[in-house]
């Protein structure tokens, strides 16, 4: 009797413990997924722009084991380039890839989040998002717009530009057509030059047919795949409107807001992975595509001279309060920058500034 009672009872356990154990797991199994649609600034296939937003997807999908996944569609295949802001904050579509100056006409303020002339390199920028409130700051400013931006990718240090013709002062800028985007267009505006924002597909052509004169995209990794050396003659550096690019994705609001939070915390984490990705491709491929175009392509490497350099740093402190003063909360954002620029940047000198200067010389381009 013993024994039967003793088997009837762990006949009744192990139930109860299979029906404790179903009802863990059900709520697992009932998890809402989403299926999202992406859409970006940039070309088809356009290594770490259009292929990190493509990367985006596919870890997040990973990651979540399958309750997030997107569709990414690159640049006019749901949407023009210039309108993925638009589409997000409507909820046409949930998520965008691209960069915040392109929205500048809508939000002024953003401009900031990607990049400052002779502002933060990708390291600083990183460290202002992170660790002195910059990310908080950036979702005030989306808030409005029913966008919700995370840091997506850096360019690094960008090149300064691709010239159909010798530039040597500030004065050689006046009446120059060329494509820059951003804080940096506004300087070059500033300095007598047109200023032409075109999308990625369209700036080759338009530089071959001499529609604009010069243009800047990102560094050798990209400007050798773009084709540029056929165009233009002239290839400066350093880029100082352009010292560290963010590149963001976007949510539209509503719907990151509506997630559990283990999935904002996949989100949150993927990007940041993502972020990290994207400058470390562009660091490690740069180096030998700007010896391609040097050896193999015999471009004309050339430094912005000095005094060009020091009117141009002028021009930016100018443009930069210009612009701050257009509304309340770029105000606010340019404030709010500034002062991290001058906490860290003593720091800066004495750290990699000191550092870089010492090793400089060890290194020559082979031509």
């Amino acid at each position: 009797m013993e024994r039967r009672d003793f088997l009837k009872k762990a006949s009744i356990g192990t139930a109860a413990a299979a029906a404790a154990t179903a009802l863990s797991v059900r709520p697992a199994r009932a998890q809402k997924s989403y299926n999202w649609k992406m859409v970006t600034t940039w070309p088809p296939n356009l290594p770490v722009l259009q292929t990190g937003a493509d990367r985006f997807a596919k870890r997040l999908a990973e990651v979540t084991e399958g309750r997030i996944k997107i569709q990414v569609f690159a640049a006019g295949e749901l949407v023009p380039a210039l309108s993925v802001f638009d589409a997000v904050s409507a909820g046409t579509v949930e998520v965008g890839s691209g960069a915040a100056y392109y929205w500048a006409g809508k939000v002024p303020a953003g401009q900031w989040f990607t990049t400052v002339p002779f502002g933060f390199n990708a390291q600083g920028i990183n460290a202002w998002f992170y660790g002195g409130g910059g990310l908080q700051l950036w979702e005030e400013t989306y808030a409005p717009f029913n966008v919700v931006p995370r840091p997506q990718g850096n360019t690094g240090v960008q090149m300064g530009g691709w010239f159909r013709k010798e530039i040597n002062s500030t004065a050689d800028l006046k009446g120059l057509k060329m494509r820059i985007p951003g804080l940096g267009g506004k300087v070059m505006a500033k300095a007598g030059a047109t200023v032409v924002l075109l999308p990625a597909g369209d700036i080759f052509t338009s530089l071959e047919r001499g529609v604009i004169d010069a243009t800047e995209w990102v560094g050798p990794l990209h400007d050798l795949r773009m084709g540029f050396y056929k165009a233009a003659k002239y290839y400066y550096y350093p880029g100082w409107h352009e010292p560290g690019s963010c590149l963001e994705v976007i949510f539209n609001k509503k719907v990151y807001d509506g997630l559990p939070k283990d999935l904002q915390a996949a989100i949150d984490a993927v990007s940041m992975e993502i972020n990290l990705w994207s400058l470390s491709q562009f660091e490690a491929g740069n180096g030998e595509a700007l010896q391609d175009l040097i050896t193999k392509h015999k471009v004309n490497l050339v430094r912005f001279p000095d005094s060009m350099m020091d009117q141009l740093r002028k021009l930016s402190a100018e443009v930069l309060e210009e612009e701050a003063q257009k509304d309340p909360q770029s105000r606010k954002v340019h404030d709010a920058f500034k002062k991290f620029k001058e906490r860290v940047g003593v720091w800066g000198t004495v750290s990699e500034h000191a550092f870089y200067n010492s090793i400089a010389e060890k290194y020559s381009l082979k031509g």
